[in-house]
């Protein structure tokens, strides 16, 4: 008999062996000849070689189908072990699915995916163009639709990173009187950007991904003197930009970089004679070719019922 050891590194541990090593129980059952030991991240595996070689397909396939999928089930499994050739020539071709629509398989069983008929025209635009302004009201997902899409480059390899960054603006709040420096005192305010990581990567690997600086949030003024390359770039709450700020933004994009700017002409916070970043920037940039507008409104609010309709009725008093 030989011995094969299998290193997880960087794979939530609980969520791909299954609680209680179910899963990997699953394997073992399936091949009893052959003797299978999960210990903290390495997997031992003791046997002949063609079984040891036909296990190491089955964990291979379904570590390549936790990465992209981020979940394992029992049906998953179960898939792959039928899918294992006899002959010990591979796994089998399985089908999981091919919805268009889904922009990543994210944790807990959740599937994010567009909702409504502008959101999904966020996405084509972010398809298609390297800089893209997704504008409208709270609650119509702009930012959970942009986050998703720049999670999906990086899950296909299409960018090496993700920088996720917003102004530091107080919203009738003093962030002078918070404690920590300026990175602590906006994390509060960075919360829905780290709640839909949360939906869509294993904390276990985006602990990994931002303790490595490939998922980075930080207020703007970090962004000041920067090339962002390789990166998909996400600028939320650009409304709060002055024009100064907006234009650093704009020119911090390298060449194999793409942008989403995300954005509320209703909510506005910064000083009464100040005029929005964003406001200019769709002003002056509308008819540059390579740059695309998405506009959402409250038919895209995916919120409690009674949003849309607090929105329309802030909409009719022109505030």
């Amino acid at each position: 008999m030989v011995e094969k050891v299998i290193t997880l590194d960087n794979v939530p541990l609980i969520e791909f062996l299954g609680v209680e090593n179910t899963n990997i129980k699953q394997v073992a059952a399936a091949f009893p000849m052959s003797r299978i030991i999960s210990r903290g991240n390495e997997i031992r595996i003791k046997g002949t070689t063609p079984e040891i070689t036909r296990i190491s397909d089955v964990l291979n396939s379904l570590l390549e189908h936790f990465q992209k999928y981020g979940k394992l089930t029992h049906e998953n499994v179960e898939t792959y072990l039928n899918g294992a050739n006899a002959k010990g020539e591979g796994i089998l071709p399985v089908d999981v699915g091919n919805d268009e629509d889904v922009l990543v398989y994210g944790t807990r069983g959740i599937v994010v995916r567009a909702k409504t008929a502008n959101q999904k025209r966020l996405v084509e635009a972010a398809n298609h163009h390297d800089l893209v302004f997704a504008i409208g009201p709270a609650g119509t997902g702009k930012t959970y639709t942009a986050v998703a899409i720049a999670v999906r480059a990086l899950k296909n390899k299409e960018v090496k990173k993700i920088i996720i960054t917003r102004p530091a603006v107080e919203a009738g709040e003093n962030l002078g009187f918070l404690p920590g420096d300026l990175k602590e005192k906006i994390d509060p305010y960075l919360r829905p950007i780290y709640d839909a990581l949360d939906d869509m990567i294993p904390a276990e690997k985006l602990k990994y991904y931002t303790e490595n600086r490939i998922i980075e949030i930080a207020p703007l003024a970090y962004m000041r003197g920067r090339t962002l390359n390789n990166a998909f770039i996400l600028l939320d709450e650009a409304q709060n930009t002055t024009p100064m700020q907006m234009k650093m933004f704009l020119t911090r994009m390298g060449p194999t970089s793409k942008a989403i700017i995300t954005g509320d002409r209703s909510q506005i916070d910064l000083p009464q004679k100040q005029k929005s970043g964003l406001i200019e920037s769709v002003d002056l940039l509308r008819k540059i070719k390579g740059i695309a507008f998405v506009d959402l409104d409250g038919r895209d609010v995916v919120r409690h019922r009674l949003v849309k309709e607090i929105i329309a009725a802030y909409e009719e008093a022109g505030q």
